[in-house]
């Protein structure tokens, strides 16, 4: 038996690893074709927030995590189609306040102590079995959602005004996939980190989307290039006493860039 599985913690960091590598880019395509990347960016930042909210008034971080990033998908939705606003301007808002609220509330809580590195970079050594039914529930939440209503949200993101007019109720729908990206987010972050799992939603993404001939071949190639990402990382993190974080998204860029190659032509 290889030595990373003689280890629980290594065992469950892999566990996590592997449904955040299904999870974060089956929503990630969506949001890379609608030119909405940043979101998840943005309601990473905001994610933090709720964290430290969690660490200064003693709550479980998940849950002020994920209340926060809830109300802040909410906040983003409202004002990005508003019409108020210029591009992603409520992008740039919504991801700059929240980063200045966790660094008060941080500083409020003590300051910058290993819990809150760990969320911030992600860790392999402190995912315990209950983040990993955390993840599952959360994560069967996201994918049965994009499996229950695949139909309307292929349907606007391709063309939003003739999904509009065949009656599907885009609005609603735009708002529940921005609380799905929030959900993705504080899934992903006790191993990912908070300021990187963006990444794994974006960049597997983007990398199928050089590659894939349709639709369904986007999400399968972005999953496993996700799972390969995460795997590898998570390996590299473990024998070479790196962040996880940082090795899984490196992993990511890798594959992108080893994709270039095989780019299908117009």
């Amino acid at each position: 038996m290889p030595e990373i599985f003689q280890y629980s913690f290594m065992v469950r960091a892999l566990a996590a690893g592997l449904m955040i590598g299904t999870i974060a880019p089956t929503i990630g395509v969506f949001l890379v074709l609608r030119r909405l990347s940043l979101i998840a960016d943005t309601l990473a930042h905001v994610a933090l927030a709720g964290v430290a909210l969690a660490l200064l008034t003693g709550i479980p971080p998940v849950a002020g995590a994920l209340g926060v990033a809830l109300l802040g998908a909410v906040g983003v939705e409202r004002l990005r189609v508003s019409g108020r606003l210029y591009g992603d301007a409520a992008l740039a808002i919504f991801l700059s306040g929240g980063l200045a609220l966790a660094v008060v509330l941080i500083g409020l809580s003590g300051g910058f102590t290993v819990d809150v590195f760990s969320y911030l970079f992600g860790s392999i050594t402190v995912v315990q079995p209950r983040d990993l039914w955390v993840i599952l529930v959360l994560g069967m939440v996201v994918l049965g959602t994009v499996a229950l209503l695949y139909k309307e949200l292929f349907a606007i993101t391709f063309d939003e005004e003739a999904a509009r007019v065949q009656g599907v109720p885009v609005d609603s729908l735009n708002l529940l996939v921005t609380v799905l990206v929030a959900t993705t987010v504080v899934v992903a972050m006790r191993v990912v980190g908070v300021l990187l799992t963006s990444a794994l939603v974006v960049i597997p993404a983007a990398t199928s989307l050089r590659l894939a001939r349709n639709f369904r071949g986007a999400l399968l190639i972005a999953v496993l290039a996700a799972l390969t990402s995460v795997v590898a990382g998570i390996v590299l993190a473990f024998y070479l006493n790196i962040a996880a974080g940082g090795a899984i998204v490196a992993c990511a860029i890798l594959l992108f860039a080893a994709s270039a190659p095989l780019v299908r032509r117009p």
